[in-house]
């Protein structure tokens, strides 16, 4: 009896699809690899993309780069050659294996949608044999909406936190009315702000009886992205009490993980300082020598503070001895993005002020010498442009001081007192409560214009200057920057009045 008569009809079958599937992975691994996950394709006839790691997502000026992993090596050349994106965005190639990272030179405009798209590229077979042309690749992704968080001035938001999504042409009140907003500062994903604020029903409003929150802004879910860790917009959350001490001054580090407030003990205030909070951990005491004016650096693990006749770089862990001691300064304004720099403010004995630049690797840098103040500073995100709110004092019997944003340029500027060092963007009215905020692609300024009323006295639940005046009220402006060319700084177009009366305005990340 041959074999053929020992075989069954569904063994023949069986030994037909099994030489056929054979023939169809023999074919896959050569070619490369199988489709990915979505596909329906059975078979590779080419090199392809395999990840795309802004696909569909929604990035912002956080997220520098985009990653492309193939299924083979590819000829680097070709690849770079035939990237496209529209609207362009320009950056830098680099490669580890079959992966190529484009890191953007400048954050990706916001409130833009983006197509990627790659064809023509070829694999790379040895080191100098071309070999088959890629599969056409097209991919999207889109930056964060245009948004904004401020304080309510009018009766019925007084005092509240209010979100204005520019995207969406929403506004969305996110505190309840019984409490008083007296600063905030937003968490770096832009779901949440973290803010200290009083209770109006106690009856004894102030500093004293500030409390830290937070509250969720729903960002996310209102822009369409799929997400079940973010809540809704208003879920409000005690971050530290004042049942034992005062809640003073308070900062957020860059990646959101930490906070430090200036605390003093209710009941013996020779107890001041500094106090770290961490999430799921009690707040621990950071045990150093009080100070004054503080500010987290970008590493999240260091912190700078006016002490004595400098600037102390204090280790986030209690009793740590400084890192560092910067002698000549008496105000820490701001730092780069990435660290690279810092703003700091010196007090000259001939009652001017001078403003300079201090890298990490100990570059001291005099940007601006004025007689007038200097309110703060912003770097653009290619770190070659400040821009600052300032003053210069007025001549005359009166002291008063003109108010003014200004772009500085770090790379060229040689000269502190080179009139041409300093570009002035915008006078504003004669007042010092003005608060700026640049926004995280670098495209627009918002600030506030106080109004007061003088000789009113404040109410006990009324907001105020940091002088003490009552505010009848304060609007909102949109400064938008353009530039002709990279690297220069942006200058203004006219100013835009915002319909929304407010104060402290500042962008979410």
């Amino acid at each position: 009896m041959t074999s053929k008569q020992f075989l069954q009809p569904i063994d023949r079958l069986a030994l037909a699809l099994m030489l056929v599937l054979s023939l169809v992975i023999g074919l896959m691994l050569w070619g490369g690899n199988a489709c990915g996950s979505g596909t329906n394709c059975l078979l590779v006839t080419g090199p392809r993309v395999r990840d795309f790691s802004w696909q569909r997502k929604q990035v912002g000026a956080d997220d520098p780069s985009f990653i492309l992993t193939f299924s083979r090596p590819m000829d680097r050349g070709s690849v770079e050659a035939n990237l496209r994106i529209e609207p362009s965005l320009p950056g830098k190639f680099s490669w580890a294996g079959r992966k190529m990272s484009y890191t953007l030179t400048s954050p990706a405009p916001y409130d833009t949608a983006y197509k990627v798209s790659l064809e023509g590229a070829t694999e790379r077979i040895g080191t100098s044999r071309v070999g088959r042309e890629m599969q056409p690749f097209t991919g999207e992704f889109r930056t964060r909406d245009r948004a904004m968080v401020y304080l309510g001035i009018e009766k019925e938001e007084q005092g509240q936190l209010i979100l204005y999504n520019f995207t969406q042409n929403k506004k969305i009140v996110l505190t309840p009315k019984d409490l008083v907003v007296m600063d905030f500062k937003p968490y770096p994903d832009g779901e949440k702000i973290l803010f200290s604020a009083t209770d109006s029903r106690n009856n004894k409003p102030g500093l004293s009886e500030q409390q830290i929150y937070n509250v969720t802004t729903g960002i996310s879910s209102d822009s369409g992205k799929s997400n079940e860790d973010s809540p809704p917009a208003g879920r409000l959350n005690v971050v530290l009490d004042n049942k034992d001490y005062q809640n003073l001054k308070f900062d957020l580090s860059a990646d959101g993980e930490t906070i430090v407030v200036q605390r003093v003990n209710s009941k013996n205030p020779a107890e001041f300082g500094l106090w770290v909070v961490r999430k799921d951990a009690p707040p621990q005491p950071l045990k150093n020598q009080p100070g004054g004016e503080f500010l987290i650096a970008p590493d999240s693990e260091t912190v700078a503070i006016a002490q004595g006749e400098g600037i102390a770089i204090l280790p986030l862990t209690p009793a740590a001895k400084p890192l560092d001691f910067l002698p000549k300064f008496g105000l820490v304004l701001g730092f780069a993005r990435d660290g690279s720099a810092g703003t700091f403010v010196k007090f000259n004995t001939d009652y001017t002020r001078s403003l300079f630049l201090v890298t990490n690797s100990g570059v001291q840098k005099e940007l601006l010498r004025t007689n007038g103040s200097i309110l703060g500073c912003e770097f653009a995100p290619q770190k070659e442009i400040l821009y600052c709110l300032l003053t210069q004092l007025l001549t005359g019997i009166d002291y008063q001081e003109q108010p003014y944003i200004a772009a500085i340029d770090i790379k060229n500027s040689t000269n502190p007192l080179d009139a041409n060092a300093v570009k002035p963007l915008l006078l504003l009215p004669t007042q010092r409560d003005i608060h700026m905020s640049l926004s995280p692609d670098g495209l627009a300024l918002l600030f506030d214009q106080v109004v007061t009323s003088p000789g009113i006295p404040p109410t006990a639940d009324g907001l105020r200057t940091d002088e003490g005046q009552a505010i009848a009220t304060s609007n909102l402006w949109l400064l938008p920057l353009t530039s002709s060319k990279p690297g220069e700084p942006r200058t203004q177009m006219q100013p835009e009045q915002l319909p929304l009366p407010g104060l402290q305005p500042r962008w979410l990340p």
